[in-house]
């Protein structure tokens, strides 16, 4: 069995993007592979977030993991600051990352670009972060998205140069992890290709969103003033809306607004409608879970409290062992 890691950053609810593009294969791996998922607290303090809205942003994470299914007697579910040699192997790798390579990467350059009056040495060092989530567990495989390619790329060149400086060959190389096409991409309902937190207020239809909310987006989602001449190609905005329609309404319901769009008679509010409340029947079980995980604090207690010492277990042993190769002797 393989070793695969995934982690998502604490910046508050899942949406449906998370959910079908990564969560529902999370719930197939987690019983082919030895699975570790975590919550990456330390990763969002790049943003300084109050304590509340740190801890807040963690526990909705870690109920929405749980309601949406990963089991974590079967899977390894941890909260990254519950595993302090985290930090340590990110000290220890930051010592062979170089100031030039740091500053080459995209979502550095990104974010120099974006925030120029918050460029902390968090993230500029974030890819070495990263690289220490993923090398802690010695994990052979990473589910990642397009934009995160660069960092797993820096993850093997951290690996590699490591094994080379000190004449080993512990660290395996991380390579993606692919789905088997069975990726489902939920564009946003703003008329951008990809559903995100990180888009346009609007953008996206979170796991925990109330029916009421959830029709107030989608009713807002871009579409055209009206409809569409048959030789014209379809505005992305209302593809995107065909594209949520064929994932959470039935074939039928498809088809019929798909047919409506052909002759030039689709009325996109009741369309909207439609889909709204087809988006409403798919959340509400999981809202429901979602509500009643959450206000069990003796259970999430426990499973952070399992999901720590399971990893620990594994980043414990990593952490000798590299201590071991470095050089670290007790005296």
């Amino acid at each position: 069995m393989e070793t695969v890691l995934s982690g998502i950053r604490s910046t508050g609810n899942l949406h449906l993007g998370n959910y079908f593009g990564a969560i529902q294969n999370f719930l197939k791996m987690q019983h082919q592979h030895i699975c570790y998922f975590f919550i990456a607290d330390y990763h969002s303090l790049t943003t300084h977030p109050t304590p509340s809205d740190l801890y807040h942003n963690v526990q909705q994470v870690l109920v929405e993991y749980l309601a949406s299914g990963i089991d974590p007697e079967v899977s390894t579910l941890y909260i990254q600051s519950d595993v302090p040699e985290v930090a340590e192997l990110y000290l220890l790798l930051n010592m062979n990352a170089y100031l030039g390579e740091l500053e080459r990467c995209t979502s550095f350059k990104e974010k120099l670009r974006k925030q120029p009056d918050n460029i902390n040495a968090g993230l500029l060092t974030y890819p070495v972060l990263m690289a220490a989530d993923i090398l802690l567990h010695r994990a052979t495989k990473v589910p990642v998205g397009k934009d995160q390619e660069q960092h797993l790329e820096m993850a093997r060149t951290f690996a590699n140069r490591f094994n080379r400086l000190y004449q080993t060959n512990y660290f395996p190389e991380p390579v993606a992890y692919h789905f088997d096409g069975n990726l489902i991409k939920i564009p946003g309902l703003d008329g951008s290709t990809k559903m995100g937190k990180s888009e346009s207020p609007g953008n996206a239809v979170f796991l925990a969103d109330e029916p009421a909310v959830i029709r107030k987006k989608v009713m807002a989602a871009m579409t055209d003033s009206g409809p569409q001449q048959p030789d014209q190609p379809m505005s992305q905005g209302v593809a995107n809306l065909f594209s949520l329609l064929e994932v959470l309404s039935s074939e039928d319901t498809h088809s019929h607004f798909l047919a409506k769009y052909k002759e030039g008679s689709i009325r996109y509010g009741d369309m909207k409608k439609q889909l709204a409340e087809d988006i409403i029947a798919f959340t509400s079980p999981l809202r429901q879970r979602i509500l009643e995980i959450g206000q069990n604090k003796e259970y999430l207690s426990r499973v952070a409290r399992l999901g720590a010492e399971k990893a620990r277990e594994s980043a414990s042993n990593t952490i000798k062992e590299v201590r071991k190769i470095i050089g670290f002797k007790p005296f």
